[in-house]
């Protein structure tokens, strides 16, 4: 299991990167993804990208997806989706305080999973 950062201009560009995360990336996500605030995230996205984050950046969510972290960044790298992807490993000393955070954080409105539809399809036909 891999905790995946998402960080977005806006709610659209949001929603579209969690979806290419399951489309394009071919991860599943677990749950419902959840909005953090941007301050707690900062750190952690300052020491992934090794400068200072962008400061447009509106939307901050964390998702937890079934495959690897190895698995999850292989497959992220071969998309380009609308907004900051970084996948959050163990070995951060963060990921256990995003994910603590990612328990007690607000549901992120707005986001249905395609993987869901498509498999209650498949079992009626």
């Amino acid at each position: 299991m891999a905790l995946i950062l998402v960080r977005a201009m806006n709610k659209k560009k949001a929603l579209n990167g969690l979806a290419d995360i399951e489309r394009h990336a071919k991860l599943s996500i677990i749950g419902k993804p959840r909005k953090v605030s941007l301050k707690s995230v900062h750190d952690v996205t300052k020491r992934v990208l090794k400068q200072e984050p962008r400061d447009d950046i509106k939307i901050a969510v964390l998702v937890k997806v079934q495959e690897s972290t190895t698995t999850s960044i292989m497959n992220l790298r071969k998309i380009h989706p609308p907004v900051h992807v970084i996948v959050i490993s163990e070995e951060y000393p963060e990921y256990e305080d995003l994910n603590k955070e990612f328990s007690k954080s607000k549901i992120f409105d707005g986001y249905y999973s395609s993987k869901n539809k498509s498999s209650n399809s498949k079992k009626s036909n």
